[in-house]
């Protein structure tokens, strides 16, 4: 079952002595909007109950419980085979739980939904390695991943409202390729093809941004472009972000959340969850 809705007002940090961590919906509503036809009235967006999934007698997913907030930018953190591709591969339909309740807002199902369905429902996912159209302009990528049905083939032929030329410029000013709008995608550097990544996701207006390891390659100029990037897409999105670059993690996250052995190990900030014996322990190391 499904927890009883939390207060509409939450305080950060805030965890009874007696309370395990990601144990209840602890996530916190920061007051943005999270789009047409998504009924997030509780300030949640992203509910995860009792998850397991388990794959040849492997559990990948223990019981897992985690909660994220309306405009929240939530790092994900943990050791390799803590389940974080699991959990990412749950949210957007590519793994059917076990067991365990999954829900978008207050009303969307995603253990009842396919891969397609929840893309369209306002989740995207961008995955470690950027996958762009190489041979097509960073302008034609922007303008194939506009939220349409339309056909590749049709997509490129067809004629561009005024308010879609201005959507994709102000995608493009919003990720920096502006001055590289005609130049082929393959020609782009590692980092530029993360950045073109996530403007095509946010060509389709999603509602929650799951990003898997998004600096990886960088430059630090192109990670420290992409921690603004991220903080200021959390005013109109909510963000997940799995990553292992501690620096980074603490110069956006909300909220830090520790996986390990597929369930939630720790959570808070970053001071919290460094501090934390059992994450010392297993993760960060002594």
């Amino acid at each position: 079952m499904r927890a009883a809705p939390i207060p509409e007002v939450l305080v950060a940090d805030s965890y009874p002595a007696n309370q395990d961590p990601g144990s209840s919906r602890d996530a916190l509503g920061l007051g943005s909007s999270a789009g047409k036809g998504l009924d997030v009235r509780h300030g949640t967006i992203l509910t995860l109950e009792d998850i397991n999934v388990s794959f040849d007698g492997f559990k990948a997913l223990s019981n897992l419980n985690l909660y994220i907030g309306v405009g929240e930018l939530r790092c994900i953190i943990g050791p390799n085979g803590a389940g974080k591709t699991t959990m990412m591969d749950v949210i957007t339909g590519k793994t059917r739980p076990d067991s365990g309740v999954a829900y978008f807002g207050e009303t969307f199902d995603l253990t009842q939904m396919s891969e397609v369905a929840i893309a369209q429902a306002g989740i995207g996912r961008k995955f470690q390695k950027p996958t762009v159209f190489e041979a097509l302009s960073v302008f034609e990528n922007l303008e194939l991943a506009q939220k349409t049905n339309k056909s590749v083939w049709a997509s490129l032929r067809a004629t561009l409202s005024g308010a879609q030329l201005e959507r994709i410029d102000e995608v493009l000013s919003t990720i920096r390729l502006s001055d590289s709008r005609q130049r082929p995608a393959g020609l782009l550097s590692h980092g530029q093809k993360q950045f073109l990544e996530i403007g095509m996701l946010l060509m389709q207006d999603p509602q929650l941004l799951l990003l898997d390891e998004p600096v990886a390659g960088m430059t630090d100029a192109e990670t420290e472009f992409t921690a603004e990037l991220f903080k200021s897409l959390a005013r109109k999105h909510s963000l997940m972000v799995v990553e292992h670059d501690m620096g980074f993690v603490g110069s956006i996250a909300d909220h830090v959340t520790v996986l390990h052995h597929g369930s939630v190990l720790a959570e808070g900030s970053l001071e919290q969850v460094q501090n934390d014996e059992r994450v010392i322990e297993v993760y960060l190391g002594r």
